[in-house]
């Protein structure tokens, strides 16, 4: 299995996705669970017991009786670090065929390796909250914003996902984020009104950037760093892989919920019962060098 996903990168047919637990990979790096974010978010501003190991419902209490910008600034807060890439941020960014990479958390850890690539950018999720009527914003390798709305609305008033900017077509590698980062304009989806916004419109792929949706066609996800215990990671997931290939992979350490198990069948996702940073470490030790 090792091989096949090997071979596949060297094509440029793998899409990895990398969900929080990626993050604990690099040393001194932010919180890297949900739950150790809603407790480094809830030591600082007080909620209801009942909700206090829930990430969305208290960033959700937050937002509504501190105000938005209470929240952003807990999470800027949080995700603020010194953290350097760890290997295997760096072993991805060097494929010289990686036509995206998803990363599905809040730090920066993503932009920070990619600082040594060359004609490459990203998208991020945004709140409406505080763009409302914008689903996404693209920025450029230097952080600086491209301009220009992010969505259309067709002849019924619906909302419609836009093209990308021009500039952005000629990027050889897009990272997307999208869930928002830290860095550069702290842009989060991380409240239960965020997450209602984007779900109401993800079935119809509204909130995905079409290009992405160009670029994941016939190729394979690799999830690391992932669970799907939940709906909300089960949704994005399940909507950013939607018409690609028939044949991905996840590693997932350990006993699965009967949720995910019925997730993992229902997507064709092979699972590698592996802990992560032996996966990592097994896996770049056999990697052959990129093909240019």
């Amino acid at each position: 299995m090792l091989k096949e996903i090997q071979a596949a990168f060297q094509r440029g047919d793998v899409i990895p996705y990398l969900g929080p637990a990626v993050t604990a990979l690099a040393a001194d790096s932010p919180p890297a669970t949900p739950l150790d974010l809603v407790q480094q978010l809830t030591a600082s501003a007080s909620v209801p017991h009942k909700i206090k190991n829930n990430l969305t419902a208290a960033a959700q209490y937050i937002e509504n009786f501190k105000h938005r910008k209470t929240l952003t600034c807990l999470m800027t807060k949080a995700f603020t670090s010194d953290a350097r890439p760890s290997e295997l941020h760096r072993w991805i960014v060097g494929q010289t065929k990686l036509p995206l990479l998803v990363h599905a958390w809040y730090d920066d850890l993503p932009q920070k390796a990619f600082a040594v690539r060359d004609n490459w950018g990203f998208v991020q999720g945004v709140s409406q909250a505080e763009h409302f009527g914008e689903w996404v914003y693209w920025f450029r390798a230097d952080g600086s914003h491209v301009p220009g709305k992010e969505f259309l609305r067709d002849g019924s008033g619906a909302k419609a996902p836009a093209e990308a900017p021009k500039e952005t077509l000629g990027w050889s590698t897009l990272l997307y984020q999208p869930l928002g980062s830290v860095a550069p304009g702290a842009n989060y989806i991380v409240s239960d009104s965020d997450y209602v916004e984007v779900l109401t419109e993800i079935d119809i792929q509204t909130p995905i950037p079409e290009t992405v949706q160009a670029i994941r066609q016939g190729r394979s996800f690799l999830f690391l760093g992932c669970r799907f215990s939940n709906q909300l990671e089960r949704s994005f997931a399940r909507q950013i892989m939607k018409r690609s290939s028939d044949r991905h992979w996840a590693v997932i350490e350990g006993e699965l919920t009967k949720n995910e198990v019925r997730f993992l069948a229902e997507q064709n996702i092979t699972r590698i019962d592996a802990p992560l940073e032996s996966f990592v470490a097994d896996f770049m030790a056999r990697a052959p060098e990129p093909v240019a």
